[in-house]
This record gives structure tokens, sequence and C-alpha cells, in this order.
């Protein structure tokens, strides 16, 4: 039985052939965790009080959220920082007026229906000096849904492969390489607020998140040869 000449080198060898796919899929599910950026700034006459003040002001924050059954594994400082306040005078230069403290805290909520209890309750006790830089919803197994989202890429993958193995004449053998690229899929950002205001009057409505993973196959192509036999990869 002769081979093809497409599937020989000048040496005589074989070429294996392949189809490489892209597949992308996506998953849906109601998110079971809400991500809290919640800090304090502080404005006073000397570095000093605006450190202290600052210090006050986030400890009353995270006394209020602990006093709501908050535990303190989900409630971390994610920054801290006291820099001057200056303002540029013509004929002067820049002159300070004042110095500006502030801490972050990056708080992990749990219990979503206690969510507007919580922020409101940390707008409280911090007063004016808070400041709410962001709420995101998440998942706290998020490989639980990434599964179905894998599922999804794959027969994605897969039928555009049979497709253009169909286009090709031949069919789709063993795979070759598979590799997967999760695409960004951060928790759903609910937007950022610079000062908060009444935050009782506000309520966290989880809805429903994505989360999507794509998937680059390879194929061995099975091509048929003269007289209806395989070519190279064998019997499908």
């Amino acid at each position: 039985m002769s081979e093809p000449a497409a599937m020989r080198e000048s040496t005589g060898r074989a070429v294996a052939r392949t189809v490489t796919v892209t597949g992308s899929g996506t998953a849906e599910a109601a998110p079971d965790l809400l991500t809290l950026a919640i800090g304090v700034e502080c404005r006073r006459d000397n570095a000093g009080d605006a450190f202290a003040a600052a210090g006050a002001a986030s400890a009353a924050v995270t006394g209020a959220m602990r006093s709501r059954g908050m535990e303190s594994r989900d409630i971390r400082t994610s920054g801290l920082n006291v820099h001057a306040d200056v303002v540029w005078q013509e004929g002067r230069g820049q002159q300070v007026t004042g110095y500006v403290a502030s801490s972050m805290l990056s708080v992990r909520l749990r219990d979503l229906p206690a969510g507007s209890e919580v922020i409101a309750a940390a707008v409280e006790a911090g007063g004016n000096d808070v400041r709410l830089d962001g709420v995101q919803l998440g998942f706290a197994d998020a490989a639980a849904v990434l599964a179905p989202a894998r599922d999804a890429a794959w027969a994605d993958a897969r039928a555009a492969a049979a497709q253009l193995a169909a286009l090709a004449g031949a069919e789709l053998g063993e795979v070759v390489c598979v590799r997967q690229h999760p695409a960004p899929s951060a928790p759903v950002p609910m937007g950022g607020m610079q000062r908060a205001f009444a935050a009782d009057s506000m309520s966290v409505e989880p809805g429903e998140s994505a989360v999507s993973t794509s998937l680059t196959v390879e194929w061995e192509l099975l091509m048929e040869a003269a007289g209806g036999d395989r070519g190279v990869g064998g019997p499908g």
C-alpha cells in the first residue's frame, strides 16, 4: 500500500498531521463571598496626630465588624500611608498645609445577607473618615464553579476541531496536548465610592457571577489513505 505523498518528508518519513484549536467556556453561579475594601483617611496639622486619628478610626471600624460576628481571619490590613498635604503658593513654592494618614482594610464577608448591615456598622463607627474603595462579589470555592466552565471549553474546542478535520477530509485521533488559559474572572466589581454616605440604605444584591476559562487542544488527524485504509495515526 503506497503512502500519500503529502504525508512524507523528503527523507521518506511520515509527517504527523494535527489540528490545534482553542475553546472557551463560561459557567454562572450565585456568589457566596463578598470582598470589601474599606479604609479611613484623617487629616491633621501634624503627622503624629493624623496617624493616631487614623489608628483610632480603623480600630473602631474593625471593632464594629467583629461585634457583628466577623472573624479575625477575614479582616486584613492591606495599606497604611502617612504623607504631607502640600499646596503650591505663588512666590513661595510648595507649602505643607497638614498631614494625611490613611489605612485600608480588606474584609471578606461570608454571610452575604448580613453584608449591608456590616457595611452600615463600619461606616457609622468610622464616621466621616471612612472610605469605601470597592465591593466585589466572588466565590469561596472558585474551583467548583470553574469545573463546568472547563467542560464547556472542552466541548467548544472539540466541536471546532471536528469541523476542521472534516473539512480536511480527516478524523480526530488522539489528543496530543492540552493547555488551559484561565480567562480573567475576578469577582464582579460593584463599583467604587470615595466617600460613604447613608450606607444603611444600600443593599447588597449578589445576583449571579460568571467564571470563564479557555483550553487549547491539539488533536492528531487520521487521514484516509488510498483504498479506504488509514494513514498516519492508526484506526479511529
